[in-house]
């Protein structure tokens, strides 16, 4: 039987297949646990659940020795970079680990991470609040942080949370580069597969039709550089916009502040936020009537759409920030 190199179409269709395989058993995990457990365990152990289930997919076919549903599918089978032989027990096993667990294990320690950073540097407004929805529960993962970050200084500690925030739009972009070079090359269609230097032979079919079509993935491949280009550059332009937005909004704040603190000394008054206890700056009026700091209920907001005060609920959106506002 005639061996060749898979052609992108049929890497492309595998994958398709597996993921669709895939999303049936993660499907079927989470119905199992939502009917034992309820619906808040599910909500709460959902991304574990879908770990397991791909971890047992992949345990269950490629680690034992056997085609997965997706190689069945197009007739494709795994070989290493000699391609000549199966990939060896331990190739595989790091294959599954970097395809399922490292993107977890990634995804939660940044997320993690970016929490307690941003509560440390909030910590003066955000006391009164609860913690993010899905953390609360992972205390092992949350404890090592917050031992790691006791021993940084505030400056490292903001470094870090920009590290973050880097990473955390640099991982996308790095997937979609990763994905315009295999419509270029053809091979490799997962990036866990290429660091493992897993590939692909076919058994038997048509090599013209993947002659054929290599061509229009290439081009595809060319479009979609140019698209992660564009969109680099409006990021990067979007993330100076912004930059420079917080700045002036500094430097006006300031000056508010300060023109604030000059008339309440000269007619006695003063007006206090209810969340950060101190004098307001830049009063923001509630749906509901109530008054606050523009930045204390707006970090509110990103934790409750709901009044401090009488906890009714409402959208961002409709905060209204008061110019001239004196009192």
């Amino acid at each position: 039987m005639a061996l060749a190199p898979a052609g992108p179409a049929q890497l492309v269709r595998c994958g398709q297949k597996d993921e669709l395989y895939r999303s049936g058993l993660r499907s079927g995990a989470g119905a199992a646990l939502h009917g034992l457990a309820g619906a808040k365990k599910w909500l709460e152990w959902r991304k574990e659940i879908e770990l397991l289930s791909d971890v047992a997919y992949f345990v269950l076919t490629t680690l034992s020795g056997y085609q997965t549903l997706g190689e069945e599918y197009v007739n494709i089978v795994q070989v290493d970079s000699t391609k000549r032989r199966v990939p060896s027990f331990l190739r595989r096993a790091i294959f599954i680990s970097l395809h399922t667990l490292v993107p977890y294990c990634l995804e939660k320690g940044l997320q993690h991470l970016e929490h307690e950073l941003q509560r440390d540097a909030d910590e003066s407004r955000t006391s009164q609040s609860n913690p993010a929805p899905g953390l609360s529960s992972r205390t092992l993962i949350r404890n090592w942080i917050q031992k790691q970050l006791g021993q940084l200084t505030e400056q490292q500690k903001k470094r870090a949370l920009q590290t973050v925030y880097v990473l955390k739009q640099c991982i996308p972009l790095l997937c979609r580069l990763h994905l315009a070079v295999f419509y270029i090359s053809g091979t490799f269609y997962h990036l866990s597969k290429r660091i493992t230097g897993i590939t692909y032979l076919h058994f038997g079919g048509l090599q013209r039709e993947d002659q054929s079509i290599r061509s229009s993935y290439k081009f595809l491949g060319i479009i979609s550089l140019f698209h992660l280009l564009l969109t680099i550059g409006v990021q990067m332009y979007s993330f100076k916009q912004k930059q420079r937005a917080r700045q002036e909004w500094k430097l006006h704040r300031n000056l508010a502040h300060q023109k604030n603190m000059t008339k309440e000394k000269t007619t006695g008054r003063q007006s206090r936020c209810t969340l950060c206890l101190e004098e307001r700056r830049h009063t923001t009026a509630t749906p509901c009537g109530h008054l606050f700091c523009w930045e204390c209920i707006m970090g509110w907001c990103n934790t409750r759409t709901e009044c401090p005060l009488c906890r009714e609920k409402f959208h961002p959106q409709k905060l209204i920030y008061l110019r001239h506002y004196q009192l």
